[in-house]
C-alpha cells in the first residue's frame, strides 16, 4: 500500500517505520533536523524488541511532493495543528483515501472530517509509547502493539480492511471498531486524567498513582470525563474507571504523559484538547467538572510554550 505519514513524531515514526519495514510504501512527512536525518541516515526504531532501520526513508517536508494520491494517510499531528496539517494533505487525498486521525483526544476526527469530507476520516487509538530520542531515532516502549480504528459512520469497508491486513502482517494488533467514538472516549478516560496529572505533578506515573491523594484526584477526573461521555450520549463500559487504572499500573513507573515533555520542553501543549475541552464541554451540558477545571487553570499559562522569562 502507500501510505502517507502526516507527523513524524513518535508515534507516526513507529507506526510507519514498522509499515516501510514491513515492505508497505511509505513516506514519512516531517521538518527540521529530524527530516535532514532521515533523508542522510534513514529512520531508527530503538526498543527493548529490537532496533529497525528503514533506509534509505522517504521523507518529505511538502506532502505535494509525493505526487499521485495515498492509500491512507497516518495523520499523527498534535491538536493544534489539525488545521494546518489537513490543508497540506489534501493534494494527496484522492476518492479511496483513507486518513487515520492517531491525534489525542476525542474532538480530532470529527474536525479532520469537516476538513476533508467525513467519508474519508477513521478515528483511530493507538495504544503504544513512542518518542523521537533525536533526530532521526524514534525511541518504542514495551506496549500492546495495538491499534484500533474504525468509520465514524460505523461499519467497514475493503479499504480499511485492506490496511488492517497491512498492520497485522507488520506486526500489530488491528482491531476495526464498530463504534470508534466509545472507543476513543474510554481511551480518553485515562489520556485526559494522566496527561493533565504527570504534566501538572511534573511525576512519572509510578510516583503519581502510588500516592493515595494523588490516585483519589484521578479517580474524581475520571469519573468527571465519563460524565460528559454520559451527558453527550455515550455509553461507557460501566467499569472503564478500573479498568483505566488497571492499564495505568502496567505502565513502566519511569512513564510520562507527552504532555509533560512539552512542558518540560517548552513547547506547546494539547492541555486545551485534555483538561481545557472537558471544563469547557461541561459548560456547554452543564456538568461540573471541578477538578480538570482546576488541572487547566494551573497548565494553562503554559499552553503555548513556557513563558519567556521561564526558557
Amino acid at each position: 500500500m502507500r501510505i502517507a505519514v502526516m507527523g513524524t513524531g513518535g508515534m507516526g515514526g513507529f507506526y510507519g517505520g514498522r509499515l516501510a519495514s514491513n515492505g508497505e510504501d511509505v513516506t514519512f512527512i516531517a521538518r527540521g533536523a529530524h527530516l535532514d536525518a532521515m533523508r542522510s541516515s534513514g529512520l531508527k526504531l530503538e526498543g527493548p524488541n529490537g532496533d529497525i532501520t528503514i533506509s534509505p526513508t522517504k521523507a518529505t517536508d511538502d506532502p505535494a511532493t509525493i505526487g499521485a494520491p495515498v492509500d491512507v494517510v497516518l495523520f499523527c499531528v498534535k491538536l493544534y495543528d489539525l488545521d494546518t496539517a489537513a490543508g497540506l494533505i489534501k493534494p494527496i487525498v484522492g476518492d479511496e483515501t483513507l486518513v487515520i486521525s492517531l491525534m489525542n483526544g476525542v474532538d480530532g476526527p470529527e474536525r479532520l472530517a469537516g476538513l476533508l469530507g467525513k467519508g474519508h476520516v477513521l478515528g483511530g487509538a493507538a495504544y503504544d509509547s513512542a518518542t523521537i530520542r533525536a533526530p532521526g531515532v524514534i525511541e518504542y516502549r514495551t506496549g500492546p502493539n495495538r491499534l484500533v480504528m474504525g468509520t465514524l459512520g460505523g461499519g467497514s469497508n475493503a479499504r480499511v480492511e485492506a490496511f488492517a491486513e497491512a498492520g497485522r502482517a507488520a506486526g500489530f494488533d488491528m482491531v476495526v471498531s464498530e463504534n470508534i467514538a466509545r472507543t476513543l472516549w474510554e481511551k480518553y478516560v485515562l489520556l485526559a486524567t494522566n496527561a493533565g496529572l504527570t504534566a501538572l505533578t511534573r511525576q512519572p506515573v509510578g510516583v503519581v498513582y502510588a500516592d493515595p491523594d494523588l490516585r483519589r484526584l484521578a479517580t474524581e477526573m475520571m469519573r468527571e470525563v465519563v460524565a460528559i461521555a454520559d451527558a453527550k450520549g455515550i455509553e461507557l463500559a460501566p467499569d472503564i474507571i478500573e479498568r483505566s487504572f488497571a492499564i495505568l499500573d502496567t505502565f513502566s513507573p519511569t512513564m510520562y504523559a507527552s504532555a509533560y515533555f512539552d512542558l518540560a520542553n517548552g513547547k506547546r501543549m494539547e492541555v486545551g484538547s485534555f483538561s481545557g475541552l472537558i471544563a469547557r464541554l461541561g459548560d456547554e451540558l452543564g456538568v461540573p467538572t471541578p477538578h480538570h477545571r482546576t488541572v487547566y487553570a494551573c497548565l494553562k499559562p503554559y499552553e503555548n510554550g513556557a513563558p519567556v522569562e521561564q526558557r
